[in-house]
């Protein structure tokens, strides 16, 4: 069986695959979208709720390649990444589901929440 098909074998009820996602290092691993949303979230709250999940929220580069893959698995709204802003650690980056752009926030703004899991190449 190739590695795609066990990896789908792998998915629990109600999860979706995502594709993969090519990392740095030879750190390339299978994302999969869990199920369930959290809505009028701050960043703060989502992430706890993303974790209670056995999960954690998407970086970024996951909510472009959710955006491009499971799209209708999202309803057309704002979704948090896990990624703060890079000198401006009071704003955290985002996902428009609507019009697909990624902007940023502040921690306390009230969004939309997905939880993510990854699964290693071997």
């Amino acid at each position: 069986m190739g590695e795609f098909m066990q990896v789908r074998a792998m998915l629990q009820d109600g999860e979706a695959y995502a594709g993969l996602i090519l990392g740095k290092d030879d750190s390339d691993y299978h994302l999969i979208l869990l199920p369930g949303e959290a809505a009028d979230v701050s960043w703060p709250s989502a992430a706890d709720w993303a974790g209670a999940r056995g999960g954690a929220l998407p970086t970024r580069r996951e909510l472009a390649l959710l955006f491009a893959n499971q799209r209708e698995g999202f309803e057309r709204n704002w979704y948090w990444s896990s990624e703060p802003h890079e000198t401006r650690s009071q704003l955290v980056w985002g996902q428009n589901f609507a019009s697909g752009i990624q902007t940023i926030y502040g921690r306390p703004y009230r969004g939309h929440a997905r939880a993510v899991r990854r699964i290693p190449v071997p």
